[in-house]
């Protein structure tokens, strides 16, 4: 009989943690778990004759008078780009689940294994896109630059309060899932290994976002008014420090492109790709993650009509970054 009761009280956990939201993302976590050599490098490099980031991202043909070979290479610099701007915000990120799961450690324990999960899975894509940038720099000419060091931004982020950081973090692991399935998946032209880097990432950080608006939930149930009012400008605070790292690392990657570039550009050619890329890196990073209807249903249930007014507002003059195709249909 008490063999039977234990056996009972085993299998109604079992089923509890099946149910729990948390213990659903710990179960695809396993399944999908994956490695960095044995299944997204291979023993592969990067060569200069494929795309790294598609065109609907690196909006590279609204730029009349580049040839394809060009367009290519600025594609290759913003590939470059993209990829370090993953590793540079997964620092933060990582951090700020360390500091969620203390909370847990003492309570949910499902929840708390959930974290500890997604700290370990951001501490791999950390390690995966240190070895793409060495990948990178072994076959494009030297001169690239960052524009940020992680743990400077790491820390000034994590200042912040913590209903915004889960704000910008949800915001970020979205856009990764819209730009994977909308852009990366169907492209068939691009470089193999640059494609599976994001495929993987792509696997995993699904179900970082899912414990991302959890933990904002929640977040957002500790705060009153006040404090709620005081994160929303902290969030908009950070939307402008995100893009001022756009603005440095556009203009470096532009001097860098008409370095590298076989012919010389006119100045007010130089003036439109430095431009370029600017649009494309707030559109990369800032609107699409803005305008996934996932990301506004969230944020729309938890901040007022006042506050959504002032987010709008803030995020006003980064709305030119559509790209054209899309302002088209």
């Amino acid at each position: 009989m008490f063999n039977n009761m234990h056996s009972e009280a085993i299998m109604s956990q079992f089923e509890t943690r099946a149910a729990h939201p948390y213990g659903k993302v710990i179960e695809v976590s396993r399944r999908i778990r994956w490695d960095i050599d044995r299944d997204v490098i291979r023993d592969r490099s990067f060569t200069l004759d494929q795309d790294f980031l598609p065109r609907g991202l690196s909006l590279v043909e609204e730029l009349g008078f580049l040839t394809l070979d060009e367009m290519r290479l600025l594609g290759q610099v913003q590939g470059r780009t993209y990829a370090n701007l993953f590793g540079l915000v997964e620092r933060f990120i990582g951090a700020k689940m360390v500091e969620l799961g203390r909370e847990h450690a003492l309570g949910d324990q499902v929840a708390m294994e959930a974290l500890i999960r997604f700290t370990d899975e951001e501490l791999k894509h950390q390690e995966l896109f240190r070895r793409i940038e060495l990948l990178m720099s072994a076959v494009m000419p030297a001169g690239y630059t960052h524009s940020a060091e992680a743990n400077a931004v790491a820390s000034a982020v994590l200042g912040k309060s913590t209903w915004s950081v889960l704000a910008l973090t949800c915001h970020i692991e979205l856009f990764t899932q819209a730009h994977y399935r909308a852009s990366i998946e169907s492209d068939g032209g691009l470089s193999p290994l640059w494609k599976d880097v994001f495929r993987y990432h792509w696997m995993e950080e699904s179900q970082h976002a899912v414990l991302d608006e959890l933990e904002w939930i929640r977040e957002d149930r500790k705060l009153d008014a006040a404090a709620r009012n005081t994160a929303v400008g902290d969030l908009i605070d950070l939307v402008a420090a995100v893009d001022a790292i756009l603005q440095a690392q556009a203009r470096a990657d532009a001097a860098y492109f008409v370095a590298i570039s076989p012919r010389a550009f006119a100045p007010e050619q130089v003036q439109q790709i430095g431009e370029l890329l600017l649009k494309a890196y707030r559109w990369q990073y800032i609107v699409s993650g803005v305008l996934e209807p996932r990301f506004q249903k969230v944020l729309g249930s938890l901040v007022t009509a006042d506050q959504m007014i002032r987010i709008r507002t803030a995020l006003a003059p980064l709305t030119y970054a559509v790209p054209l195709q899309l302002r088209a249909a």
